[in-house]
């Protein structure tokens, strides 16, 4: 049998799939959901240092090629979020607890009190482009980007992933900033800044005005992306956008990425789309005689 696990740094997977932030991450169950689905490994929803309720609604638009969305990164606060962990931590899989902050000090200490509920990895979210002080505000810089990741890393003994905003002139360059401060990979990319516009109301749909746009319709930028970054940086990458079949799951691989998340797709097919992911990885090795997916990452780089 060809082998689906891989290395993301110093984070060992089963299979290349994660549970990507925002999608079936709130609680330990539904992780453990998406664990019972075949996901290599999970991302917790964005936990912050206090609670946030988010936007009032309407907060999503759905499209046929996507989502548009405009949360507002509610959650219960670092504080209330260890249950969770715990309860995540029975379906055995690695769990990555995704943190939000306005400065390098504040993710700091959210990293210290994620490390010690038990996380294996930590991923920075320096990417939301919609909540005002946080996510593309802090990680469209990239001083700020090396100044986070280097604080952090600084604070927790735990590998480190920081989330690229796609909302830039420059990804890589917020790349190499991540790889100068110490992150052990980067996950590229967040969702697309965007908006939609209801014609009979005159007004825009989303209560944010603002939001997110993921699903398929951003994979050609995702794979783009990962594809420039894979030729500048030495650090792993983590694909994510738009992601709903193995031959989508291919072409990050292709690009550049070792390992790849799913989230929008998640809503339309449940948690047993990484299963079903991984089998079409398996059927499409076998075909190709390929002994293992680590062998493709990259591959389309002509190397």
């Amino acid at each position: 049998m060809p082998r689906l696990s891989v290395r993301v740094g110093p984070l060992a997977l089963r299979n290349p799939t994660m549970l990507a932030s925002g999608i079936l991450g709130e609680t330990g169950a539904s992780m453990r959901r998406a664990m019972a689905g075949g996901a290599g490994a999970v991302v917790t929803k964005s936990i912050g240092s206090s609670p946030r309720a988010g936007y009032a609604n309407p907060t999503v638009v759905e499209y046929s090629a996507g989502m548009l969305n405009a949360m507002g990164l509610p959650n219960p606060g670092v504080e209330e979020y260890a249950d969770e962990i715990r309860v995540a931590k029975g379906g055995r899989r690695p769990i990555i607890g995704s943190i939000f902050g306005g400065s390098a000090e504040e993710f700091a200490a959210l990293a210290s009190k994620m490390a010690s509920f038990g996380v294996d990895a930590l991923e920075l979210n320096l990417s939301c482009p919609h909540a005002k002080g946080y996510g593309t505000e802090l990680g469209a810089d990239p001083a700020e980007v090396e100044a986070v990741c280097r604080k952090v890393k600084g604070t927790a003994a735990l590998p480190v992933f920081a989330k690229l905003t796609p909302n830039t002139s420059d990804v890589v360059a917020l790349g190499l900033a991540a790889e100068r401060g110490g992150a052990d990979g980067v996950v590229a990319i967040n969702t697309l800044r965007a908006m939609a516009i209801s014609p009979e109301l005159r007004r825009p749909i989303l209560a944010n005005t603002y939001g997110g746009l993921s699903g398929p319709a951003i994979r050609p930028v995702g794979v783009r992306c990962v594809f420039e970054l894979y030729e500048a940086l030495r650090i792993p990458i983590i694909g994510v956008g738009g992601i709903g079949s193995a031959h989508d799951a291919l072409e990050y691989i292709l690009a550049g990425a070792h390992a790849v998340q799913i989230g929008t797709a998640v809503r339309e097919h449940g948690p047993e789309i990484f299963g079903n992911v991984c089998e079409g990885l398996e059927r499409f090795l076998r075909a190709e005689r390929v002994r293992s997916i680590e062998e493709l990452v990259g591959g389309a780089h002509g190397r």
